[in-house]
């Protein structure tokens, strides 16, 4: 079992091509040092220093392709992309950009948290002067593109903040309706508990890893809504291009035509992007992705110098950037075609998966690399948008889920010492996959087995170790370390920031999904709720387990009249009491807390690897 992992395949990309180390560094202006970023109350929010032992050879716990991605994205400070535009790399996971104007700096995308933004324009204003921000841009409604807002502007800013078309409406929702789950799976793929290093996490190959800060939102003031929208920002002038439906469900391109460069927002980084991430989300369309990309060559390629993203660091020459567009370009439209080529052939998730390979030329390019996505795993994700979960195999159709499967697994096998064995020796033949997947039977069927969690734990790790993909690394050893510990890391997020975003209706879904149905069967109650705020009306029923809302403009009796603004409706949705706010109520008072009794609590500590 010496060298890299069993499971690392070396990539035919060349790597005595340093033209990335060239670009990642060139521009360098300077950078903290300690690279610390700590909050108010001294808590560390972020740092770099723990990358510093990034140098050297690879070692033998890290696939080479990563060790090379993680030695880029470690690369920290402020950076000149081109005359007047600058970028903060390094400061969070993703690049805050800032484009000097008339009379101060636009800022592009404000990182996470408000700490890390107010250290990264701080390290601007160091080098470049004290220029007040003019105008903010999202470039999407991903919170690691717009969370560290009020570390630039303060709340009550009136300088225009731009984004694109419906960026609120998803900025507050895509992680809203199942974001419990989906913040315990980013404990996995973002390896938040697992120590940074040679034999931990190197990141998650889109950066070094995410903030810990303070998120906040203040709402768009101008839309961008069109495709070849210009506006003047400030005496700079930016031509738009809406992508909706690529890496976010609103999301656009810009291009600075006085400066001839181009904001590839996270539509085309350095490396291949996930079309389902692995902490859950949507689909993404790799086919409108790819001619969103044929249509910003078309559009502004030919006419920059220099494109740039929100992650990495920038592509130079205009030649440069025709080819390096096109290959991101041809490489989600042949995961997609060849897919669907597949599907269509009869092949199923996993079978299209292992058959997958790409073109020479994509295989070769760094930039085409699965950091963050893989090939693996896209594949699976275009075969769920178009197919779903079931494979049309009817022995798929109704399996036993995993605690029972493992039980009869190691029945069959003979018990739990013989399939520890059996898994053992899978594992000792190289075939670590099969380990894994006999070794969880084993710890599903029996979670106290210390020989089964700690032999899975040793397959996991040496998965991690071998993976080119930074978020397959970051989950295997985040299972490793769960296994061996037995404790789970408690998961947390502050989202206080982000609530009064929500609208109303977002806001009663958040109870409606919380509704122990069973509970609640023969239950029956009804609410008016009337916002003297926004002058809206809304009627709410809990009928079969089931709680509906929707606006209303009827007078129809209710159980409960509620009049409050939207502000109280926060209050109580936060403390469970109406009393005390100001909340006006007529009928049956006890109608409120005899539905929040009928809501559970959801469990951010659920467990992953063990039943």
């Amino acid at each position: 079992m010496s060298g890299p992992a069993q499971n690392a395949e070396l990539t035919g990309a060349d790597f005595g091509d340093r033209a990335d180390f060239t670009n990642a560094d060139r521009g360098f202006i300077g950078a903290l040092d300690p690279m610390v970023v700590k909050a108010a109350d001294g808590r560390v929010v972020w740092e770099m220093e723990s990358w510093r032992e990034l140098t050297g050879a690879c070692p033998d716990t890290v696939h080479p392709s990563l060790w090379r991605q993680a030695q880029l994205t470690a690369k920290h400070g402020l950076y000149e992309v081109t005359d007047g535009i600058y970028q903060v790399r390094g400061f969070d996971m993703s690049n805050m950009t800032l484009v000097e104007s008339d009379h101060g700096v636009i800022v592009i995308d404000p990182l996470i948290s408000a700490e890390v933004a107010a250290a990264a324009i701080a390290l601007y204003r160091r080098h470049r002067g004290d220029r007040a921000v003019t105008a903010v841009i999202y470039s999407h409604a991903h919170l690691y593109h717009f969370g560290g807002v009020l570390g630039v502007v303060d709340a009550d800013t009136t300088v225009p903040i731009l984004a694109p078309e419906h960026f609120l409406e998803h900025a507050v929702s895509e992680n809203v309706y199942a974001g419990v789950a989906m913040l315990r799976r980013s404990y996995y793929y973002a390896a938040v508990s697992v120590p940074k290093g040679t034999t931990g996490t190197l990141g998650i190959g889109l950066g070094a890893g995410g903030s810990t800060g303070t998120p906040g939102l203040i709402a768009p003031t101008l839309d961008i809504t069109r495709t070849g929208q210009e506006e003047v920002l400030d005496g700079v002038r930016i031509i738009f291009q809406m992508t909706p439906g690529t890496e976010a469900p609103a999301e656009m391109n810009f291009h600075f035509p006085d400066k001839r460069a181009l904001c590839m927002s996270e539509n085309a980084t350095h490396n291949l992007h996930n079309l389902l991430t692995l902490r859950g989300a949507q689909v993404r369309d790799p086919r409108i992705w790819s001619r969103y990309l044929a249509e910003a060559i078309e559009l502004f390629a030919a006419h920059s110098d220099v494109a740039f993203a929100s992650h990495h660091w920038p592509t130079w020459g205009t030649t440069e950037v025709i080819s390096y567009l096109t290959q991101q370009r041809d490489l989600y439209a042949y995961l997609h075609d060849q897919t669907l080529r597949l599907i269509n052939q009869g092949y199923i998730h996993s079978e299209i998966a292992e058959m997958m390979e790409l073109p020479p030329d994509l295989d070769q390019a760094w930039h085409a690399r699965g950091y963050y996505g893989s090939v693996n795993h896209n594949v699976k994700a275009i075969y769920q948008r178009y197919l779903g979960w079931y494979d049309a195999n009817p022995a798929h159709l109704w399996q036993h889920p995993p605690q029972a499967a493992g039980t009869r697994y190691v029945q069959a096998l003979g018990g739990p010492d013989a399939t520890v064995a059996k898994a053992r020796e899978y594992y000792e033949q190289g075939d670590l996959r099969f380990a894994a997947e006999l070794a969880s039977h084993a710890v599903f069927a029996q979670p106290d087995d210390r020989a089964a969690r700690e032999l899975l734990a040793t397959v996991l790790e040496r998965l991690g170790y071998g993976a080119e993909n930074a978020t397959w690394r970051n989950s295997y050893l985040t299972g490793a370390r769960e296994l061996r510990t037995g404790t789970i890391e408690h998961t947390e997020v502050n989202s206080a920031g982000l609530a009064p975003a929500l609208t109303i209706i977002q806001l009663f879904d958040s109870i409606a999904i919380r509704i122990n149905g069973p509970a609640a069967w023969k239950e029956h109650l009804s609410i008016g709720w009337h916002f003297t705020d926004t002058g809206q009306d809304y009627r709410m029923e809990l009928s079969n387990g089931a709680l509906i809302h929707y606006p209303t403009t009827g007078n129809r009796a209710a159980d409960l009249t509620v009049t409050l603004t939207k502000p109280q409706l926060l209050h109580l949705l936060a403390t469970g009491r109406p009393d005390g706010i100001g909340i006006e109520m007529s009928g049956d008072l006890s109608v409120v807390q005899r539905l929040l009794s009928l809501t559970d609590s959801p469990d951010p500590d659920f467990a992953v690897v063990t039943p």
